[in-house]
């Protein structure tokens, strides 16, 4: 039997996030860490295809590659803490697009997990910071035992830029996350479990706006 091609394989992945821009979902973020770069371009490109194709205003992120998402033209890279430092990262952004007739809305995002780190990210010129892991996660483990709400209202107070909540957010927390200050909240199993997401938007705006 022959291997899947990289195309078959990542078909699931690029029917979800039409699905979950279809619902709704306002930002995406792209996590292919494993992929090279000419794979990582192939599978933006893709994505940011079946997202035009749903007619909606859904932006894309991807981790980490400031290249290839530049190089796509997509809507932001997010960079974690080993990644590219973002004063270098916003110096790279000016200087690519500096040279472009059109000035793309890019945004460069940060993740932080702690207020120091979110502080000196927003004075480098991040645009948004993730702040958590807010409550328990199995996916956040290695950045340590949970925030909490206050810590997030903390962070929040402190930096002049939109703060997401990240780890932990179910349909039961996230309005404490967004009533502790939080611009939006970011997640994996929430999007990723049900089958059909647009259940999971209704509720979501229902109790923010509650």
């Amino acid at each position: 039997m022959a291997d899947a091609s990289p195309s078959e394989e990542l078909s699931p992945l690029l029917d979800r996030l039409e699905h979950a821009a279809s619902a709704g979902v306002d930002w995406i973020q792209l996590r292919e860490k494993d992929l090279c770069g000419r794979d990582h371009a192939s599978l933006v490109r893709r994505a940011l295809d079946r997202l035009r194709s749903t007619g909606v205003s859904a932006r894309l992120f991807v981790n980490d590659r400031l290249d290839v998402a530049l190089a796509a033209d997509t809507g932001g890279v997010h960079l974690g803490e080993n990644s590219l430092p973002v004063a270098e990262a916003c110096r790279l952004r000016d200087a690519f697009l500096s040279q472009r007739s059109t000035q793309p809305d890019f945004l460069i995002g940060a993740s932080c997990h702690s207020l120091e780190s979110a502080i000196a990210a927003a004075r480098d010129g991040a645009d948004y910071i993730y702040f958590g892991p807010v409550f328990d996660t199995p996916s956040k483990v290695q950045y340590g035992p949970p925030q909490g709400l206050d810590r997030l209202a903390n962070v929040c107070r402190a930096v002049q830029v939109p703060v997401i909540a990240i780890g932990g957010i179910t349909l039961e927390n996230a309005s404490q996350c967004i009533a502790s200050g939080a611009a939006g909240i970011a997640a994996i199993r929430l999007f990723q479990d049900p089958a059909d997401i647009r259940p999971v938007m209704t509720r979501l705006r229902d109790s923010i706006s509650a």
